[in-house]
């Protein structure tokens, strides 16, 4: 039995944090997971601008409710999940994904959620579990589930190698420099077709 599992920001939506950046002013919230490898790392940065600029799940919240799914990605999900099922599996948060779960129809996510304070501030994150995205793979096949995977970050990278098949999707030019193996696609329907082919 096949299961596709999907990366979430970059592929069916629009990046959280380059969004709120905009709305924000903030250039440095820019960055994402194309940019740091290293998650932790990347969220602790990430909550320390976050503090002294004094915005915290609120001020996100309300950014990420002005956001809709790419163009494309509805129609995308809705055709894959009527051959295969469909997981996402994301390194975004509970109180980030669902609004943009409700544009999307609802499909299944397995993401992180936030530690926030009384006073509506970030100030940790708890993670589902380590090298979530490869653990959860992992987890799929040892119960007789083959993966197909798409992304397009250095994050994504884990659970594309240990699917029996993977692909990257408007990923970085220096992501498909450093893993030329992989094919990568730029449309919706390409990668469909990608996937179909694979199943």
């Amino acid at each position: 039995m096949n299961i596709v599992c999907l990366d979430m920001e970059g592929v069916i939506t629009p990046e959280i944090w380059i969004k709120f950046s905009e709305v924000s002013g903030i250039p440095e919230l820019r960055r994402t997971t194309r940019d740091e490898p290293d998650y932790d790392k990347l969220m602790k940065f990430r909550m320390d601008i976050l503090r002294e600029h004094g915005l915290g799940l609120r001020e996100i919240q309300d950014v990420i409710a002005q956001i809709d799914p790419m163009p494309g990605a509805k129609e995308f999900l809705d055709e894959l999940r009527s051959v295969t099922q469909v997981l996402i599996l994301s390194d975004t948060f509970e109180e980030f994904a669902k609004p943009l779960l409700r544009k999307l129809g609802w499909p299944t996510i397995f993401c992180n959620s936030l530690e926030v304070d009384e006073k509506g501030m970030l100030t940790g994150v708890h993670m589902r579990c380590r090298q979530s995205k490869l653990t959860t793979v992992k987890g799929l096949q040892s119960i007789g589930f083959e993966t197909i995977a798409a992304g397009d970050s250095f994050n994504d990278l884990d659970m594309i190698l240990a699917s029996k098949a993977g692909f990257l999707f408007r990923t970085t030019e220096q992501i498909r420099k450093d893993y030329p193996q992989l094919q990568a696609f730029e449309e919706y329907g390409e990668l469909l077709h990608a996937i179909k082919k694979a199943l």
